[in-house]
């Protein structure tokens, strides 16, 4: 049985990041979408949050699991038992950001990535985006799934709440 592991942070989950998963879905017995904390960044979602919303998200996907990464992604794809890491790409700027993890991932854990180029037609979609498109009001239905649209609203009203 051979074990991929699908990271990020899914800050939220969006289309293109389900695009990929299913993708990946194809090539591997299992897929492990490893929901990672990114230490450069401030979650809007909590961790739990976007485990959960990764489950619903991806519910219909047979061989897919969803897990919470804590610590070192190499660490987690050794205790997964991954033979691969696949991460998706949507242009030149995410390789050139993906490349020095990859390396690094090898470089710790022997495990090579793959990179599945994105699906063109979700190419401008980022979790990044996402969140400020709802920050200011703007409509995000049509680039995350079913209910991620409903938590990321939630999540910044309790932000503005908090403020």
């Amino acid at each position: 049985m051979t074990i991929a592991v699908c990271p990020g942070s899914f800050d939220p989950i969006t289309l293109g990041h389900v695009d990929v998963v299913r993708r990946a879905a194809s090539m591997f017995d299992e897929v492990v979408v490893g929901v990672a904390r990114n230490s450069a960044k401030t979650a809007l979602l909590t961790s739990d949050e976007r485990v959960a919303l990764a489950r619903k998200a991806l519910a219909d996907l047979p061989g897919v699991r969803v897990e919470a990464v804590d610590g070192l992604l190499a660490d987690f794809v050794r205790r997964v038992g991954a033979a691969a890491v696949v991460k998706g790409l949507r242009s030149g700027a995410d390789f050139d950001a993906e490349l020095p993890m990859a390396l690094m991932n090898r470089h710790l854990s022997t495990v090579e990535t793959v990179f599945v180029v994105g699906d063109p037609a979700l190419a401008h979609v980022a979790s990044s985006l996402v969140k400020d498109v709802a920050r200011y009001g703007g409509p995000i239905d049509d680039l995350v799934p079913a209910g991620v649209a409903e938590a990321v609203r939630d999540a910044l009203a309790r932000a503005t709440t908090r403020s």
